[in-house]
């Protein structure tokens, strides 16, 4: 499946992507939250904190954790209640506690786009029941937008070491093709990893792709590196340079499932 092969690849790279903090975790645990706000939504008939809800007989009534299990291991994510006790989730049904595939799903919906439409075309495939169009368009524009806003974020001013690799994944772009997802992962002052970003390739990157990559890293805040490790890649020692001279480049070695930096 490809959320395993992306956790096989994540854990010979080094990349924390399970785990309470891990990237997929976090992306899963985001989804979930946002499908379930949108379902209560419709539910409800208003938005959150709209004075038309006012008077209308049922509110919002906080939320409650709850703990699925998902390929990739337990993901806690917090449940919108409303003082009627009349929501019933479709996307997290009550009493669920073990959604396998649900994460691969995640992963196809980013690959794809999120394109309304691919995913109105398996959605039940995807939720595991029947969930309106219009539900799913709500949905989608949620996720995109925190997508965005993570891919936007603020990053360290410096980090004394950054990982670039990729992960090789299919992506519909009018067909199903193998598409490289590279993957850039630093590590700050404190010892600790995060990913950074993430970008779709075609195979045939060269130095304008990895500058206009890496110059959204430093617009994001990345003034300095001290340590870039990665494969050779064509134009991307040259980029790398380029954004920040002082880094030092160095060779990707994977050995045991630890990463290594060699020349």
């Amino acid at each position: 499946m490809l959320a395993e092969r992306l956790v096989a690849h994540a854990n010979e790279e080094g990349i924390d992507l399970v785990g309470p903090d891990g990237f997929l975790t976090r992306i899963t645990k985001s989804v979930f939250e946002v499908a379930l706000e949108v379902e209560m939504t419709d539910h409800l008939g208003y938005e959150p904190h709209d004075p038309s809800g006012r008077g209308s007989g049922n509110s919002r009534n906080g939320t409650t954790k709850k703990t699925v299990h998902a390929n990739v291991g337990p993901v806690t994510i917090d449940v919108p209640r409303d003082r009627a006790g009349g929501f019933s989730p479709q996307i997290v049904p009550k009493h669920a506690r073990r959604l396998e595939g649900f994460d691969e799903s995640i992963l196809s919906l980013h690959a794809e786009g999120l394109s309304t439409g691919e995913i109105g075309a398996h959605r039940f495939d995807v939720y595991g029941a029947e969930v309106s169009k219009d539900t799913i368009s709500r949905i989608t524009g949620a996720v995109n937008q925190e997508v965005a806003e993570w891919q936007q974020r603020p990053l360290d001013r410096l980090y004394p070491i950054i990982y670039i690799d990729a992960i090789v994944m299919k992506i519909r772009d009018g067909a199903v093709a193998n598409r490289p997802v590279y993957v850039v992962l630093g590590m700050n002052m404190e010892g600790e990893r995060d990913v950074l970003g993430l970008w779709v390739g075609n195979g045939g990157e060269g130095s304008k792709y990895w500058t206009t990559v890496l110059s959204e890293l430093k617009n994001r805040g990345v003034d300095d590196v001290l340590i870039v490790c990665c494969d050779g890649l064509t134009g991307l020692p040259e980029a790398i340079n380029s954004i920040w001279p002082r880094a030092n480049v160095q060779t990707l070695v994977v050995l045991k499932s630890q990463c290594f930096l060699g020349i």
